[in-house]
């Protein structure tokens, strides 16, 4: 069975924490848009929440996930094809 492809972890935290430290700072003073701006904080949170959840089911039912770090597909045979951190793991572990 092919991996369900989902999205990693450390996106949702880097949308979170440019909010939460910079979005946030740079509309603290206008109360309309930062009202938005914590909505979409909110939503997010909501998000990864679902996502957990998603997963959690997917274990239960021994269903292989995928975390993607972005929509290129990996192919083993292609080095070009990969990310950098992919390559930067395997650069890593064969020093």
């Amino acid at each position: 069975m092919e991996p369900i492809p989902l999205p990693s972890h450390i996106h949702y935290e880097l949308l979170l924490q440019l909010l939460e430290r910079q979005t946030m700072h740079a509309v603290n003073s206008k109360s309309g848009v930062q009202e938005q701006v914590q909505q979409l904080i909110i939503t997010l949170r909501k998000a990864l929440a679902q996502q957990k959840h998603l997963e959690e089911t997917c274990e239960r039912l021994q269903l292989p996930v995928d975390y993607r770090w972005s929509l290129n597909k990996l192919e083993e045979n292609n080095p070009t094809s990969k990310d950098f951190l992919s390559l930067s793991q395997e650069q890593i572990g064969s020093q």
